[in-house]
Parts: C-alpha cells; structure tokens; sequence
C-alpha cells in the first residue's frame, strides 16, 4: 500500500509540474502572440486621423525634431494613434533622422507607410506657379509663399551679382528665366537650385526657331524678354501685341528713344500712375526710354510667352506712334506720322480731364 500511495503523490507532483508548465507557455504564447498582434496592428492598420478626409500635407521645415514631428501631427489631428506611431517610426529610427520637405498623407495609410514615406524623403513636389509679376521683390515674396525658401534668400540670390555672372545673367536680367508656368518643384529647393532649374525651362523654351527669329530681329534672348516685358505692359488685346512689337522694332532701329510709358512707372516704382506728365520724363533711371535711346537695361516684368513670341514675330509696319484710345477700352491708335499721333493724343487728353484723371 506504501508503495502505491508513493506512486500516486509522484504523479500528482508531476502533474503539478505540468499544469504549471502548461500554464507558462500559455502565457508565453499569449504574451507572443498578443506582442504579434500589436506589431501587425502598428505597422498595417489604418492610422489616419479623422482630419484627413482624403489628403494631408505635411510640411516639416529644416532641422525639424522628431518631438515637433509629433506635435505637428497632434495638432492636425493627421494621426489617430500616436503611440503606434511613435512605435514605428522608432523602429525605422526616424526620431534620429527628420528630413526637411513636404509629404502627403493618404487617408487610410498604415503606420508603416507613412514612416516610408518620412524616413526616406519621399516628398510630394510643390505646383510652383507665378505670372503677372514686375519685380524681384514681388517674385520672391510669392515664390516664398508657396516654398520653404524665405523672400530675402530668394532675393539674395537675384541681387547676387557674382553668382548671376557665372549664369550670363546680371541684376536687371535676372528675372529672364522665370517664364509664367506652372513648375512642380521640390518644397525645400534651395533658391540657388530653384535658380538653377529656371535656367534649365528658360533653355528650353529658346528652341532654334526662336533664337533664329530673335537673330533676325538682331535681339539677343534677354532683350527679346525686355522688350515683351513693355508690350506686356502697354496692352493686354492679343491682336495688338505683335503690332506693338513692330512698332518700337521701328523705333530701335532708328534709332529713336521708346518712349514707353511703363518704363517711366516702373523707373519711378509706382505702377498706380494713370498720366504720364512731363515731370516724369525727367526721372533719372536706366530704365527712363524718354531720356535714354534703346531697350532698358533689363525686363519691368515678369512677360508671358505668348508676349515673347508675339515680339519674336513682330508684325511689320511704318508705325512709330500709338496713343490709347479715348474710349479706355485698352486698344489703341497707331501712326506713323506725329501729326496724326498728336490729333489722337488730344482725344486721349481730353477724355483723361473729363474723368478727371491728372495723374
């Protein structure tokens, strides 16, 4: 009976020992498996925040820290679980590695794509866009607002002589690669690269066939720009363009001052004036086509192509005079005698003192 009582306690120790081995690797498993469960559920769940309805741009500016990183996703409401996100981007190490730019976040992305997306750089480029623009100040303070790049860096570069001088460009030219498009660019370009990529479309635009008419025309690239700058300014009826062109075409190659109003406005930086008085046309600037013969020194605006190409076939004429029309609807006279220019420049003077218009 001893020895069958010895039995049954040795059983019922080693079932002890069972049930509390049993009981350990269940909790092991358990534990693992809930650990895997976790894991697949940080890397391949869902975990856009409620804010994103389809897309969300996430701009992280230079030298950004992985706390501002979460800050600014917190603020956004871009992600619905920050702790498993956190988790993540530890994995991938993005807390030690923040780069500058800007990213999109698709509503419905996991953790582990958007971290992707992050820690390589991936960026989603910038639809840069600008037009109707006169000067470098105005350039650079739009082109700042749609990149990382601040106006006075961008500036900076446009006033650089040094720099512009190893790009065949100078102050007053500087402005002559931004050709009005829409560029999709990097949000973090350097202005120096922004510059430098502006120079690749201006080349590109100057096919053969344009620099073979500006040839024709005996015009370099850059005075081809200059002067559709002026007849950018002086109307903004297609038909007239080509025919402007032709007409201080006439002018240059007698020799004779332009006599463009708007390089006076923008030699006195005020681009408000209605009246051009005599006054004005003592101002002294390079850009005074009253008092100085030939182009100015560079572009008073930003021109269009279809302007530059309206310059580029330039509509041949014995015109040398235009004169607004009295009726203000922005088209105008053309002469190629100064009697008749005078005639029409009355009708215009007198329609600017009904309207009281003196300046």
């Amino acid at each position: 009976m001893s020895q069958i009582k010895f039995y049954r306690n040795h059983l019922s120790r080693l079932s002890k020992k069972m049930l509390a081995i049993y009981a350990a690797v269940a909790v092991i498993t358990i534990t693992a498996l809930w650990g895997i469960l976790f894991v697949s559920n940080a890397l391949f769940a869902p975990n856009t925040g409620q804010n994103i309805a389809k897309n969300y741009d996430l701009y992280l500016p230079k030298n950004a820290t992985f706390a501002e990183l979460i800050w600014i996703l917190e603020r956004d409401n871009a992600i619905k679980n920050l702790s498993t996100f956190k988790f993540v981007a530890k994995l991938r190490e993005l807390d030690k590695n923040i780069k500058p730019g800007k990213y999109r976040i698709v509503s419905g992305m996991n953790n582990r794509t958007i971290t992707g997306i992050l820690a390589g750089g991936m960026q989603t480029p910038v639809r840069l866009i600008f037009n109707n623009l006169r000067t470098k100040e105005q350039l650079s303070a739009v082109l700042s607002k749609q990149l990382m790049a601040d106006s006075v860096s961008i500036l900076n570069v446009l006033n650089d002589t040094a720099y512009l001088k190893t790009k065949g460009f100078d102050t007053y030219t500087a402005i002559c690669p931004f050709l009005p498009n829409t560029y999709e660019v990097y949000w973090d370009i350097s202005p120096k690269r922004l510059y430098e990529r502006m120079i690749k479309e201006y080349n590109k635009f100057w096919t053969n066939e344009r620099k073979q008419q500006a040839e024709k025309l005996q015009l370099k690239q850059n005075e081809v720009i200059t002067l559709a700058s002026i007849v950018d300014e002086e109307t903004n009826i297609k038909s007239e363009k080509p025919v402007i062109a032709g007409l201080y075409m006439n002018r240059l190659n007698r020799g004779m001052p332009l006599q463009a109003c708007p390089t006076l406005k923008f030699a006195l930086g005020n681009f408000t004036i209605q009246r051009i008085l005599k006054a004005y046309e003592l101002t002294p600037s390079p850009y005074n086509t009253y008092q100085n013969t030939g182009l100015p020194p560079g572009p008073i605006r930003i021109p269009s192509a279809e302007t530059i190409d309206a310059v580029l076939n330039a509509t041949p004429s014995d015109y040398l005079y235009m004169c607004a029309k009295e009726d203000f609807s922005g088209s105008h006279y053309f002469s190629s005698s100064l009697a008749q220019h005078n005639a029409y420049a009355n009708r215009y003077h007198h329609a600017l003192n009904r309207r009281k218009i003196f300046q």
